[in-house]
Parts: structure tokens; sequence; C-alpha cells
């Protein structure tokens, strides 16, 4: 693989990007989530046994801990750590020299500060994702020192492997987990023509992918599988095609379900970990810059063997395309039907036949990392011994040590997650590893992932009561609000796929609502004119499922004036009221009732400052916020080049003054040693003066006689040469001024 200092540029830029999202997006939902009249207190989770703090912090790693020494409750402790987090990454996006490994410590340890008193509300898979991608930023990014960068170049490439990884572990199990889970319609090829309308939020762009024929949806999953099963395993092919092919299946996949779903920052992380598969010459040709890099490989393509090698590298590469493609029909059985104009499609092997073979393909997808890491670490460890100079050989040495050992570190552990794809694979491996996973567990290293396991929602999607995001108005037109999360929906989008037992921060909900806290009523409507019960908490409160799909256009291709139809399904939660016995009784079970009041809030500085930024923050709508901060970071970037562009004149007048000025103080300096050797010489020629002094003065004498014989015309000329000679020594005094500036021989003849 070729340089790739852009696209680790590119991917700690992005990745301070989604910080800046996660943080923001949360911190407008902490206090109808945790607060202390929230939904789930997170002080809940913050139980003070009297164990010391730093076995509170081995137990619950946080840094809400340290929340009563500032003279801050939890719920302040959470708000100052999201404002931290996203002022940290904001100012990390805009500057350089801040995307430094101990800025990403930091930002992976506040947001697994607020991860670990999260509860049910911050589980998701892209919130592991998250912590896991963060914690490999740390190797990632550069460490910059005072008097410069520790890091050189020598291990990027190891520790954007690591990212690699991640990535071929996130797509290979997203695509392997629909076919173990038996879903029938994964199995049936039939997936989309349910996802679009029963996931949790869609965009509006949803109901037009969901109006598309069958033939082509069940072709949709057949590309899926495509992308997600055998296309990621090109991750690690040493020709460089063959990666740029699978960077770009991956890339449209995501873009399409970004604009299919709102997943909030999910599928950018995914594009993020899909940076890796770049290098810096590819980068610039999108760019439309020259690359210096590319000009050295069309410079070693001239010899005949390098010729040789490129054909045999084009060939292999056009060899697995079309394995690929012959597998993929052959498996899928595709044929074309050119009457009817359509793809028809049906999956071709059964499910012991694919767990067969996925036991063959787990071990030697191991053993392909083992190998390219291998590859890559060695790669490192050459360049390292290649430095010169004995102090910098050995910094690089240690550097590339420590690295190493860190990358081969992350890559055993994650073989536990990775492996529970297959029992066999997983009891292979060695104990220790098992139990160092065990260990690093609650740091959220490394995860296991599976997205879409089965599909859910299938004969329509279930909804309860109508919330501000989620489908409720079958008028409304469906939203779109990547990349915020609205968590909320989210878990109620869950909870309606089960009874409301097993859903039991519902409860508590309803409790709340009963109760009329602000706090959580916003989380349902941001304005509280469009909230029914604004005026006093309603008496009574009951939730109802429904089952909803999209509509379809009507006959004459027009398009219908409502975008959902619904049919009631039973009640999902009885009618309760405040002091109802079951509400009671379901609260005492659930652990949902408070044991003790919450403690006063400080009115010192600091807690007065986050009470005041979120007054100011609370009134606007969440998507608006992070939106905000993503305009704001574009804008910055976007002038920064066209201010640096407006100094350019003055900067470069600068550097040539300061040019000019140095070739001054040089010219001077030349000029002074010149003059130093001719003084030094004009020693040596002065007696060659005295003895041409004595042969002049001879001949003066003989004009004299010779001029004695004219008395009369050598007195007119004595006078007026006396004139002359006082004019005459008035304007040699003159010329004799600037002696310093004269060969030192020119002035000794001059004075003569």
């Amino acid at each position: 693989m070729g340089e790739i200092r852009l696209a680790m540029k590119a991917f700690l830029w992005c990745m301070s990007t989604i910080y800046m999202f996660a943080f923001a997006s949360l911190y407008v939902q902490i206090p109808g989530l945790y607060g202390n009249e929230g939904v789930l207190p997170s002080r809940w989770m913050l139980r003070y046994t009297g164990k010391g703090f730093w076995e509170q912090l081995r137990d619950s790693p946080t840094l809400l801990w340290l929340g009563p020494k500032l003279g801050l409750d939890t719920q302040q402790g959470m708000e100052l750590i999201a404002l931290l987090g996203t002022l940290l990454s904001l100012l990390s996006t805009l500057t350089h020299r801040l995307q430094d490994c101990r800025l990403y410590l930091c930002l992976w340890i506040l947001y697994l500060s607020l991860y670990q008193v999260g509860q049910v509300f911050l589980y998701f898979q892209w919130d592991n994702l998250l912590l896991e991608i963060g914690f490999l930023c740390v190797l990632v990014a550069p460490l910059y020192l005072p008097w410069g960068r520790s890091r050189g170049c020598f291990h990027d490439n190891v520790t954007l492997w690591v990212v690699r990884w991640l990535l071929f572990r996130l797509m290979f199990a997203s695509g392997v987990v629909k076919l173990t889970s038996r879903c029938p319609t994964w199995w049936g090829l039939t997936a989309l023509t349910y996802h679009y309308e029963t996931q949790c939020i869609p965009t509006p762009l949803a109901w037009f992918a969901h109006q598309l024929p069958v033939w082509w949806q069940k072709l949709s999953v057949v590309a899926t599988f495509l992308i997600e099963i055998p296309v990621p395993f090109l991750f690690f092919s040493p020709i460089r095609r063959h990666r740029l092919t699978a960077f770009y299946l991956q890339l449209l996949l995501q873009v399409l379900i970004i604009f299919s779903g709102n997943y909030n920052f999910f599928n950018l992380l995914t594009i993020t970990l899909c940076l890796s598969l770049l290098d810096d010459e590819h980068i610039n040709f999108l760019l439309r810059r020259p690359s210096a890099s590319a000009d050295t490989h069309k410079l070693q393509k001239t010899g005949v063997l390098q010729k040789a090698w490129s054909w045999m590298c084009v060939c292999v590469e056009v060899t697995v395309y079309i394995l690929l493609v012959y597998w993929t029909i052959l498996h899928f059985n595709l044929q074309i039907d050119w009457d009817k104009k359509e793809v028809s499609s049906k999956i071709a092997f059964t499910y012991h036949q694919f767990m067969a073979l996925l036991k063959d393909v787990m071990r030697p997808s191991i053993w392909i990392g083992v190998l390219s890491l291998t590859w890559e670490i060695v790669r490192a460890m050459v360049k390292c011994a290649c430095m010169k100079g004995v102090l910098l050989r050995f910094w690089s040495t240690l550097q590339w040590g420590v690295i190493s050992a860190a990358a081969a570190s992350m890559f055993t552990i994650s073989l536990v997650p990775f492996t529970f794809l297959d029992y066999d694979a997983n009891n292979a491996l060695w104990p220790g590893v098992k139990q160092a996973f065990e260990v690093t567990d609650r740091y959220q290293l490394t995860n296991s992932y599976g997205l879409f396991r089965r599909m859910t929602g299938v004969g329509g999607r279930p909804e309860e009561i109508e919330f501000m995001y989620k489908p409720g108005n079958m008028s409304a037109s469906p939203l779109f609000v990547t990349p915020h999360q609205p968590r909320l929906d989210w878990q109620m989008w869950f909870a309606a796929l089960g009874p409301h037992h097993q859903s039991p921060w519902f409860t508590s909900l309803v409790h709340r609502l009963l109760q009329g806290k602000k706090d959580v009523i916003r989380l349902i409507q941001t304005d509280e004119s469009n909230y029914p019960f604004k005026d006093r908490p309603p008496v009574f409160i009951r939730a109802h499922r429904y089952k909803y799909w999209f509509t379809e256009p009507k006959e004459d291709g027009a398009y219908p004036s409502r975008w959902w139809w619904r049919v009631y399904v039973e009640e999902f939660y009885p009618t309760v009221y405040l002091g109802d016995p079951f509400l009671e009784s379901m609260l005492s079970q659930h652990g949902l009732k408070d044991k003790a009041p919450a403690r006063r809030s400080s009115k010192a500085t600091l807690p007065r400052m986050l009470a005041s930024v979120r007054e100011a923050v609370c009134v606007l709508p969440a998507p608006l916020v992070v939106w905000s901060l993503l305009v704001a970071v574009v804008a910055a970037c976007l002038l920064k080049p066209l201010l640096s562009r407006k100094h350019t004149p003055t900067h470069k007048a600068s550097e040539r003054e300061r040019r000019s000025t140095e070739q001054e103080k040089h010219v001077e300096q030349k000029e002074e040693e010149e003059q130093e050797e001719d003084r030094r010489g004009a020693g040596d020629g002065k007696d060659m003066m005295k003895m041409k002094g004595g042969q002049e003065e001879e001949e003066e004498e003989g004009k004299r006689e010779e001029g004695m014989e004219d008395g009369s015309d050598a007195e007119e000329e004595q006078v007026t040469g006396g004139e002359d000679g006082e004019g005459g020594g008035e304007e040699e005094q003159d010329e004799t001024q600037p002696e310093e500036n004269m060969d030192p021989a020119d002035s000794l003849r001059k004075r003569k």
C-alpha cells in the first residue's frame, strides 16, 4: 500500500466530526432521559457504597464520580462531559494540530463515561462501534511534542490496518448473521420489501424506494449479500484496484442506507472506516491534484519485469471479478426474463450448506488477518532499520515496538467477538485470549456486530403514541434527522416489538408524563405548543399498538394524500393514573421509584453556567443544533484556504524582503573579506612603490632643469599652477573621502 498520510488525516477529521455529532445529539436529550426527573435518572447508576474512589472507578469507569468534588450532581456532570466533548471535537476539526492521540484519548474517556450510565438508551451497536473506533484513533493519531511530531509515518500502515480489520469484522458479520438467523425474509430475498416501511425512522425517499418492483428488491438483497460477505475479503488484497473497488461498493451501500433511513451517525462511522482502504495517490486523483507517488509509479513501470508484473496483476484482478459474478449467478440462481424485462433470483443453497461453508471460511479468514498484519509490521520494521542516525533509528524502533504490540493485542482480543459467528472457531481460541477479552470488555475495546439480524415488523410496522420523529400522523411526511439520534423514539420502536414488561423504562415514561415533567415532554415535542397537555398534565394515559404500512400511488400514477395507512392491533399499556395500583406495582417491580431525594443543585459558578447553556439550547430542535455545528465546521474549513490565499501575497513579499536582506548581508560579508585580502596584499607592494618613487624624483629634477630656460613662462605657469593646485587639492580631498571603499593600492597611489 502506498502513502496514506492524506487518508489518515481524512480518517481523523471524520472521527472528530462524528464525535461532535454524538456529544451534541446526546447533550440536548440528557435532561429528559437522565435528569433527576427524567425517564431513567443517571444518579441511580452511581450508588455511593463507601468504597474508595479508585475502587468505584474500577467497577464503573466514569468521570462522573468526580461530580460531587466539583459541586455538580449527576445530570450536571453528564452535561459538562457532553459540552466538553462537543467543544474538543469541534476544535479538532478546525485545527490540524489538535488531532493528537491525547485529545482522542480524552474524547474516548468522555464518551465512555456517558456510556457507563446511559443504560438502555445508549446500548446501541453504533455506540459500541464509536467507542471501539475512538480507541483506535488513539493509536492512529500522531503524538505532537514541543519539538515536533514524535511519530513518523512508519507505523501508520500498521495502525490503519487495525481499522481495516474492524471494517472487515463489521461488514462480514453483518452479512453472515442475516443467514445464520434463519429469517425467512432474508432467505426468501424479500427483506427489502418490508424494510423501508418497518425501519424505525424512515426518510421521505424510503416511500419511493418501497414502490420499486419486487424483482428489483430481491436483486438489491442479492447485492447486499455480495457486498457484505465476499467483498470484505478484498480489503486485504495486495492489488490496489481490489481495495478501491471494495471501497466504492461499501460506499454505495452506506449512501443508499443514509438516503432511505435515519440511522444517525452509524453509516458515517462505516464510511469513515472505509477510508482505510484508500491511499494518497487516489485521494489526490479525486481532488484533481498532482501526486508525486503517481509519477514515481509511472517511472517504475518502464522496465520489462514491472510491465509483466502489472499485466499479471490485471489478469488476477479480472479473474477475481469474474469469479465473484459467476458465484453470485450460481448461488442466487440469477436469470434474465427478456419478455418481462426483469431479473429473477432465488437462493440456491441450504442453511446447512452455508453453515458448513462458514466453518471452512472462519479459520482461513483469521489467518489472512494474521499474515496481513505480520506483513505490515515487518514493512514498518524495515523502514525503521533504514533510518540514518543511531538515536533516530533507536527512537523509531522503540515506537515501532510499542505500536506493533498494541496493534497485535487489539487484533488478538478482537478474535473473541469475531468468532462468535462459529462455535467451533470460538472454542479453538486460547483461553488466555478469552480472559483478556473479559478483562477489557467493560471498556468496549472490541465488540461483536450483526446488523439487521432479523427483519422486524413484517406485516406492518407497530406504533404507539405520536412522537416528534417516528411515524404517527398518517399525513405527516417522514423526516430527515441524520446525524441526530432521537433515542427515545428509537426505544419506542423496540418496545413495540414485544409486551411492555420487556421495556421497564416505558412505565417510567408514563409516570413522568402523568407528572407533567417538562424535560420529558421536550423529548416528545420540542415546541410545547404542539403538546396537547401543555396547560396541565393528563389525568389518564394508555397506549395502543398499531401496524403501519406505506401507501401506494394511485392507479393514474398520482401521489396519495397520505404517506401511511394503519390498522389497530391491541392495547399496549392499560389505562393508568397517578397513584394507580398497577402503575405503582410496576414502578416497584422494576426499581423505578426514587429511594432518596435528588441532591440540591449548588449555586456555584459552574452549575449556574451549565444551567444557562441548557436553557439557551433546550428550546431549539435537536437536529437544528447538530446541523448548525456541521454548517459551522464546513464554513470554517472552506474559509480557511480562502483566507490563506488572501494573505499569500503579503507572505510572499515578506519572504522576498527576507531573502533580499540575506543576500545583501552575504554581499557585504564577501566585500569585507575581499577588502581584508587587499589590505594584506598592499603591505607587500610598499617596497616596489618606494623604488618607483626614486625614479620619479630623478625624472622630476630633469624636468625642473628644462623648465628654468623659460623663466617668464615658468613664473606664469607657477602662479597658475598654484591656483590650479589649490583647486585640484580640494577636488582630490573630496575624492579621497570614501577611501574605505577604495582599493588599498589605488589609495596609496592617489596619496603619492
